[in-house]
């Protein structure tokens, strides 16, 4: 396949998949906004020739389609999924050989390669000139959005040890001094961390490399969830159809097909303020102390690209990682999660904050149908990996439906609603774990859990139009059918948490809004926003409540320590004091943006 990134470029240009600007445009948030026009148009991949400030070319939305992402890795992808499943479980040999009668000679085939004369070694630059890409407006600087971080333990130089992983990076900014220091968004419980660990133990310095473009396999394999054992350079030469080739410079482990190399060594004790940086979730993740690194080289190659993307509320092009995830490793969910049928991490919701899971009750089946064992699936989900990050797992049973599928969401909720008992079915784990990025909880990195289970057949037929005579009270207004059962209701504006005895006031029309029909009510500052697409209502409902705090009950009780309630579930989903902001785009940058993408596509 592609020998480097501006490889993969040729060939899309050659298929019509990819648009050249070469007028002069602004790192400082046009190019960002070029972006996302294009994306949100289903656009090709953009290269842009001439970057303000920078010598270098560069290029985003290479992954922006799904069918684009199926072109770049179509030789390669059926290979890596079968070495992928012979990982997780060898036994698969044994049930299929014919089916994996290849896979251990591509994974040989894979192994990384030590090069003499590495491409990346062509130059030396600083990080001044290099691309300074600021994507939102309250970003505390540039950032590098597409990094393959390389580090290895204590004393080691074998490339199969290393630890490659995408932790963004701050170039510019705060308190940063430019060229020579940059920092590094990772906590210690990440693949990165636990090196980090290892080397405040250790007097050896932590050597640091950042590679940024290579074959598209690269940015690729810096986040995909691997098997025990297979290294992320053996994976990103699968992919790649070529070995990983790397080379050594001093103590630091170059990729040597990059376009950059950012060589240094972080500081084991000493941190600095990163941030602001508008994230996946559709928020700013906000100013923390993250590690910082001591800049030693900026490497590149000949004629190199900088190779970036821009994220914010979803879809966005880091959608298409997640369908490619998806592709590879959907035949092992059985596997990783026994009894789990599908699992739906909803990128339109942000990814953590919401799953839709199909599990299976595989016993008693003599016994009334209630939920059982998918609730034991649910915890063995929120107890594993990247999904213990999830906030709501909301999780039905194959035999209810067996055609259900979880990746359509109004279905999946249309039959949950339908069959849930409000008394028995919401189970909560307080004061625990989310997603760091995520600011709807108690702290920062601190919130809690909700499995929402259901099992059996259909309670209640939900209503499609708003209830007649409904009265709401005072500072409540503008209720919207959002689906099926789902009602939206404007409340008054969260001021502070005193707020929270509104949802009281709300009670009293539990005669009104009958469990019957509309067994979800939201609670939120707009509510024709939720209303007017599905995607409104999964992303502002999930991203913007916190199970414990916010979920309630028309006609609520506590028995032995367990939560129920007779009527409707009510989701506070307002926005609070101490939520992140959104993400807004600058109106002036937006307009001169849109003229530089109508000139090229139309």
């Amino acid at each position: 396949m592609y020998a480097s990134l501006r490889a993969a470029a040729d060939d899309l240009e050659r298929t019509g998949q990819l648009l050249r600007i070469p007028e002069e445009v602004d790192p400082d948030l046009e190019m960002a906004e070029i972006h996302r026009q294009v994306f949100d148009r289903g656009g090709p991949a953009i290269l842009y020739e001439r970057v303000k400030g920078s010598p270098f070319q560069a290029i985003s939305n290479l992954y922006g389609t799904q069918e684009r992402t199926d072109f770049l890795f179509r030789q390669t992808l059926p290979r890596v999924k079968r070495v992928v499943e012979l990982k997780a479980d060898p036994a698969n040999f044994a049930k299929n050989p014919l089916r994996y009668a290849g896979s251990p000679f591509t994974a040989l085939s894979a192994l990384p390669r030590r090069h003499l004369r590495p491409a990346v070694r062509y130059a030396r630059t600083t990080i001044d000139q290099l691309p300074l890409i600021k994507s939102w407006p309250m970003d505390g600087g540039a950032f590098v959005t597409l990094p393959q971080v390389c580090t290895l333990p204590p004393g080691s130089r074998k490339p199969m040890e290393s630890n490659i992983g995408m932790y963004r990076i701050q170039l510019t900014g705060n308190d940063y001094r430019l060229n020579e220091e940059v920092g590094l968004h990772y906590q210690l419980h990440r693949g990165i961390g636990i090196h980090h660990t290892e080397y405040n133990k250790s007097d050896a310095p932590f050597r640091c490399s950042i590679f940024v473009g290579g074959p598209p396999s690269h940015a690729f394999c810096a986040i995909m969830p691997l098997p025990e054992g297979l290294s992320e350079m053996t994976f990103a030469g699968m992919l790649a159809g070529r070995r990983f080739g790397y080379a050594w410079d001093g103590d630091h482990l170059l990729s040597a097909d990059a376009d950059f190399v950012i060589t240094g060594t972080i500081r084991k004790d000493e941190k600095k303020p990163e941030g602001p940086f508008g994230d996946h979730l559709g928020y700013y993740s906000l100013q923390h102390d993250f590690p910082v690194m001591d800049v030693e080289t900026v490497w590149h190659r000949k004629d190199p690209l900088w190779h970036f993307t821009v994220v914010g509320r979803p879809p966005a092009e880091d959608s298409s990682f997640g369908y490619l995830i998806h592709k590879i490793v959907k035949d092992l969910t059985p596997g990783e999660f026994p009894g789990i049928k599908q699992i739906n991490a909803v990128d339109e919701a942000g990814v953590h904050p919401l799953l839709l899971a199909v599990g299976s009750e595989r016993y008693m089946p003599f016994r009334e149908r209630v939920p059982e064992e998918i609730i034991t699936q649910a915890n063995r989900i929120l107890g594993s990996g990247q999904t213990s990050l999830a906030k709501y797992c909301l999780i039905v049973a194959e035999e209810d439906d067996p055609e259900l599928d979880a990746n359509d969401q109004p279905a999946f909720f249309r039959h949950l609603l339908e069959r849930f008992d409000p008394t028995r079915d919401l189970h909560f784990q307080t004061r625990t774990t989310i997603d760091t990025l995520d600011y709807s909880g108690s702290g920062w990195n601190a919130g809690s859990k909700l499995i929402w289970a259901c099992r059996g057949g259909k309670r209640r037929e939900l209503g499609t139009d708003i209830p007649d005579k409904v009265q709401l009270p005072v500072g409540f207004a503008n209720p919207r059918m959002v689906a099926p059962g789902i009602l939206a209701i404007e409340a008054p504006p969260f001021t502070d948490k005193s707020s929270y005895e509104d949802v009281n006031r709300l009670a009293s029309t539990s005669q009104l809004i009958p469990l019957s029909s509309h067994p979800l009510l939201v609670l939120c500052d707009d509510s024709a926003f939720l209303a007017a697409d599905f995607s409104n209502f999964v992303w502002a409902t999930f991203t913007r409540s916190n199970p414990s705090h916010d979920v309630h009950g028309i006609d609520a009780f506590t028995e032995h320590k367990h939560w129920g309630c007779r009527g409707a579930v009510v989701i506070d989903a307002r926005v609070k004091p101490w939520h992140a902001p959104g993400l807004v785009v600058d109106p002036a940058v937006e307009a001169r943006a849109a003229k530089i993408v109508d000139r090229y596509l139309g």
